[in-house]
């Protein structure tokens, strides 16, 4: 036999290795064309997190769309907008409402929820706390547009839980507290009017703002934030933020009288 011509036996071996490995790299190669085209394969859930803002309004002067609009104007973009339409924060809790019901439902770990504030959860102390530890719990991040807070319960540092829980507390407490010396403004304004009844009945100049936008906007003031920026996020004329800076007893009497 020659023997510099080719085992017949082993050219068929090496032709069925070769084959075998190109054939084995096409398919590998067409398995990572799949995984990188399909981001659900890769292991990356960020595509299934959401940023959903949630709103309420308790009475007809109120607008869910100032609320989203403020929030996009902040920088918020959403992929979920969930609303109780004429729902009170008081007397409602959060897991009353219509809606406010369902965000138990849709939310999950890592998604965000917003709130114009955290009064739009509700006003009453204990609810609001429990349900934004609740979400915490969950792995939901919890963000408001005005002061620009987050909650998360990302933390196991003892002082940031208990520097954010005590934070949590306050804001809850002064929603409450807000909307107790609201509802006593309310009650001294009707008083007020019936024992003004018949002597006159004038009351002034109805306000182009709400009590929770005048809330607001003292919010801002305090925090120093420019007249421009103010209106901007509220909506709300220039000089319309003067008026409220100038004379905030006022304007809220002017609330009260009209039942805004």
């Amino acid at each position: 036999m020659d023997s510099n011509r080719p085992c017949p036996q082993r050219y068929a071996l090496t032709n069925a290795r070769a084959s075998f490995q190109s054939a084995s790299a096409g398919v590998c190669f067409g398995f990572a064309d799949m995984i990188s085209s399909d981001s659900t394969l890769t292991g990356n859930p960020e595509h299934l997190l959401s940023v959903i803002l949630y709103a309420r309004v308790s009475t007809a002067d109120q607008t869910l769309t100032h609320q989203r609009s403020h929030a996009e104007s902040a920088g918020f973009k959403f992929d979920m907008v969930i609303a109780d339409d004429g729902v009170s924060g008081v007397s409602t809790l959060l897991r009353d409402r219509p809606e406010g019901r369902r965000l138990f439902d849709v939310l999950r770990a890592g998604d965000t929820l917003v709130v114009r504030w955290i009064d739009r959860l509700g006003r009453n102390y204990h609810d609001v706390c429990d349900n934004i530890r609740e979400f915490m719990r969950r792995g939901v991040v919890v963000k408001t547009v005005i002061n620009g807070m987050t909650f998360d319960g990302a933390t196991s540092d003892p002082i940031q839980q208990a520097v954010r829980d005590a934070l949590i507390g306050f804001m809850a407490a002064t929603a409450q507290a807000q909307a107790e010396a609201t509802k006593e403004a309310q009650k001294a304004g009707i008083a007020h009017a019936r024992a003004m009844e018949g002597i006159t009945k004038y009351k002034g100049r109805k306000p182009t703002f709400t009590s929770d936008q005048l809330s607001a906007v003292g919010d801002m003031l305090s925090r120093g934030a420019g007249v421009t920026e103010i209106a901007k996020l509220t909506g709300l004329s220039r000089q319309t933020i003067y008026r409220i800076k100038g004379d905030p007893a006022a304007q809220e009497r002017a609330t009260v009288a009209w039942g805004l």
